[in-house]
C-alpha cells in the first residue's frame, strides 16, 4: 500500500478543470455519467456508445471523469503487471493506495484512478479513446462483479428470447460466428466479456458489454453485411490474401452494428440458455458437435472463466474470480455444445439458430456426448 491519499490525488488532477462536457449512457440498468474537459472526446464517445446514450438522470451509479492532458508525471512507486499467460509484452503498471488504485499504460502514458467511488482518467485521452472506453466498460464489470455476477470470456446473441454465448481460446473466432448468425436475424449481447447468473426462474441471466466487435478483414470480407467496415483503399488488398493469410492476419476494425445491421441490434441483457464452446482448428477436417456435461470437462472451462484484471480490486478477503465449481454449477442450467474438427462458422451457425430458435439441438448433436 502507499500513503498517498486517493482523494488527494483526485483534487491536484482536477485542479482548475471545466468539466462542462458530459454524457448519460445506461447499460442493463446501470446509470453512467461521464464527465469531460474535452466536448471532441465526449462526442466521439458519444458515436460510440450511442445505442446506450440516455438522457441525463436523477440517479447515477457510476461516475467518470476524463481528463485531456500530456501524459501525467505521478511520483508513485509502480508496479510492473505481469504479462497475461502466453503474452511477453508489458503493457501496464498500477500502485495500490490506502484507498484505491492507480493503473498507467506503459505505451500512452494514459493514467486511471479508481477507488471509493472515484473513476478518472487522465492524459491523452483523443489518441487514446480505445483506453477510455474500455475504462468505462471496466466499470460497469466491477459494479457487476459486486452484485454476485461471474465474469466469462465470451461473445453472445439472443434470438427468439433465447440467448447463446460463444466461447473459445483468443482467435477462435466468437465474435466472428455472433456475426455470422447476426445476418440472419440475431441481436448482439457482447463481443468478448460476459456476466452470468442465475435468474429468478432458475435459469440463467446474462449481460454484455458495451463493447464494440473488433474484426480482422477476413470476417468482413466473408459477411455482405460488414464489406462497408474495410476502407476502399484496402479492400482490394486484403481480397487478394490466401485463407490462411487472412486468417493469422491481426488488422482490426470495429464494427459500429447500427450502420451495418440497422438499430436495435445491440441488446445487453436477457437469459442464457447455451454455450457454444469452438474447440476447434483451421484445417482440421470435417466440423463436429456434440453435447457436453459441463461438471464433466471442467477441462473446457478455462475457454470460459474470464480473470477481471487489473481494472478490479475485489472486496478484502475476497478472490478475484468464482473457482471452477462455481462456474460448473452455473453452466449446468444451461445446454452446452462443443465444437470441433475444422472451423465452418456456416455449419457452426446453422446449429447455434437451430437451437434459439427450437430451444433444442440438431438430432444428429443429441445422439453425441461428451
Amino acid at each position: 500500500m502507499n500513503n498517498l491519499n486517493r482523494t488527494t490525488l483526485v483534487q491536484q488532477l482536477l485542479a482548475g478543470r471545466n468539466l462542462s462536457s458530459q454524457l448519460t449512457l445506461c447499460f442493463s440498468g446501470c446509470v453512467i455519467q461521464l464527465q469531460s474537459d474535452s466536448p471532441t472526446l465526449v462526442a466521439s464517445l458519444h458515436h460510440y456508445f450511442l445505442p446506450f446514450v440516455v438522457a441525463q438522470w436523477d440517479s447515477t451509479d457510476i461516475r467518470i471523469i476524463a481528463i485531456e492532458s500530456p501524459p501525467p508525471e505521478l511520483p508513485l512507486p509502480f508496479i510492473t503487471k505481469t504479462p497475461d499467460p502466453g503474452k511477453t509484452k508489458i503493457k501496464e503498471e498500477y500502485v495500490d493506495l490506502v484507498d484505491g488504485r492507480v493503473v498507467r499504460k506503459r505505451l500512452t502514458g494514459m493514467v486511471f484512478v479508481f477507488g471509493g467511488g472515484d473513476n478518472l482518467a487522465v492524459g491523452p485521452c483523443l489518441a487514446n479513446s480505445n483506453q477510455v472506453v474500455n475504462f468505462v466498460n471496466n466499470r460497469f464489470i466491477a459494479w457487476q462483479l459486486e452484485r454476485g455476477c461471474l465474469l466469462g470470456h465470451a461473445a453472445a446473441v439472443q434470438h427468439h428470447n433465447r440467448g447463446l454465448a460463444i466461447a473459445g481460446i483468443s482467435g477462435a473466432g466468437k465474435s466472428t460466428l455472433a456475426l455470422h448468425m447476426m445476418s440472419d436475424g440475431t441481436s448482439f449481447t457482447s463481443n468478448d466479456r460476459l456476466l452470468i447468473k442465475q435468474s429468478s426462474d432458475s435459469g440463467l441471466a446474462m449481460c454484455g458489454v458495451a463493447k464494440l466487435p473488433r474484426i480482422n478483414p477476413g470476417t468482413a470480407l466473408n459477411n455482405p453485411n460488414l464489406t462497408n467496415v474495410i476502407p476502399v483503399e484496402n479492400a482490394e488488398y486484403f481480397a487478394s490474401l490466401s485463407p490462411k493469410e487472412l486468417w493469422d492476419l491481426e488488422h482490426k476494425y470495429d464494427v459500429f452494428l447500427d450502420e451495418c445491421f440497422g438499430k436495435d441490434h445491440f441488446n445487453l441483457e436477457g437469459p442464457l440458455d447455451g454455450l457454444a464452446i469452438l474447440n476447434w482448428r483451421h484445417n482440421a477436417g470435417p466440423p463436429s458437435c456434440r453435447l457436453v456435461d459441463i461438471e464433466n470437462r471442467h477441462d473446457l472451462l478455462s475457454a470460459f472463466i474470464k480473470f477481471p484484471g487489473i481494472f478490479y480490486v475485489p472486496p478484502a478477503g475476497a478472490p478475484a474470480t468464482g473457482s471452477a465449481e462455481e462456474y460448473a454449477s452455473l453452466l449446468k442450467h444451461a445446454t452446452v455444445m462443443e465444437f470441433g474438427g475444422g472451423v465452418n462458422f456456416s455449419y457452426a451457425s446453422a446449429i447455434c439458430h437451430y437451437f434459439l430458435i427450437t430451444g433444442r439441438v440438431p438430432e444428429s448433436v443429441a445422439n453425441q456426448h461428451a
